[in-house]
């Protein structure tokens, strides 16, 4: 189902950073390419789904919340796959070390009207596909210029990974029980910064967005 992009057999790493601390790859900015966002595009912080399907019957309802930063609101768009009763993550529906969507149907996407740091990576007002590579102890997560693919792993063509605007890393943890339904919400983090908790199964994985003045 997904593309993968990391070898399956992974050299051994240095331990990871103090929790908290994501590391981070940016990438430098690319020309723009259809379906990538700019600052203009984000003001009504609409969740559009795709006209490839229905919202209506959805086996993986579209949803949304709000990240409140510093006094001011993000908006995140995702679809939300419920495990009923298999196992997703890690599993052969979210291979670990492969790309994902981060829910289902459509890419996630997060409507973000202020400057801010995702994960690590530095980012500009503008709507961003948010991607992740799940893994057992750690997730990548991937923020993208292009919107307008539909989110199977398949269609990360070159011409959308062209659009990558960084990748960071951060720590997954386990939840007290199981969380049937994939949850994306927000939790604040203290002055300018909040986070974004992605929950599904028994794992949970925070995403720090941070609100930048400079």
């Amino acid at each position: 189902m997904a593309l993968a992009l990391a070898a399956a057999c992974a050299p051994a790493r240095e331990m990871p950073p103090p929790e908290g601390t994501p590391t981070t790859q940016q990438t430098p900015a690319a020309q723009t390419q259809p379906g990538a966002a700019t600052p203009g595009q984000t003001a009504a912080l609409a969740c559009t789904p795709s006209e490839r399907m229905p919202v209506e019957g959805r086996t993986s309802p579209y949803d949304s919340t709000m990240v409140t930063v510093g006094g001011a609101q993000a908006k995140v768009c995702y679809g939300r796959p419920a495990a009923r009763g298999r196992t997703m993550l890690g599993g052969e529906a979210v291979p670990y070390g492969q790309l994902w969507r981060t829910g289902a149907n459509e890419p996630t996407i997060i409507h973000l009207p202020f400057a801010a740091e995702i994960a690590g990576v530095r980012v500009e007002p503008g709507s961003y596909s948010l991607y992740t590579m799940p893994g057992e102890q750690e997730w990548t997560v991937i923020l993208n210029r292009s919107t307008s693919q539909w989110g199977h792993e398949s269609q990360y063509t070159d011409q959308v990974r062209a659009q990558e605007v960084g990748r960071g890393t951060v720590r997954s943890e386990r939840t007290d029980s199981p969380v049937e339904t994939f949850t994306i919400r927000a939790e604040p983090g203290g002055q300018n910064q909040a986070h974004m908790i992605l929950e599904w199964e028994n794992t949970r994985v925070r995403i720090p967005v941070v609100r930048r003045t400079t």
